[in-house]
């Protein structure tokens, strides 16, 4: 992204696009296919059907910024169809890490994190160990 602009949201486009779309297209996409403002400070990620494309679209100041990542030999893991997190929209949100991870190769959605485990005391957890 462009130095010093502040990014507040990342909104990943679940539905591939045709990547003939350049920013006139995917801004109004933003705006009339998914509902949301193109002029906020969010990055709207775009990919191709064959996940190895990813295009993200934002505004800077007085302009729409558009850059693209192409893949050479892998795929970009991408949002399931029905992922339990927000089934219902257009859109999956992620922060600006994940968003980070999803660039570098990471699939967001088959990591899960260490489970959270609840204990109702120090002392009995040691007994029992």
């Amino acid at each position: 992204m462009h130095p010093g602009c502040l990014i507040e949201h990342v909104y990943l486009c679940r539905a591939p696009v045709d990547f003939r779309k350049q920013i006139d297209g995917l801004s109004v996409m933003v705006e009339q296919g998914l509902g949301l403002n193109p002029f906020a400070s969010a990055l709207y990620v775009f990919i191709n059907r064959q996940r190895t494309k990813i295009k993200v679209l934002y505004w800077h100041r007085n302009g729409f910024c558009l850059w693209q990542k192409r893949l050479e030999s892998d795929r970009f893991a991408w949002v399931p169809k029905y992922d339990q997190r927000d089934a219902q929209s257009d859109t999956q949100a992620v922060s600006m890490q994940e968003f980070e991870w999803l660039l570098e190769g990471f699939d967001l959605w088959k990591n899960k994190p260490h489970k959270t485990l609840e204990f109702a005391s120090v002392l009995k957890e040691k007994i029992l160990k």
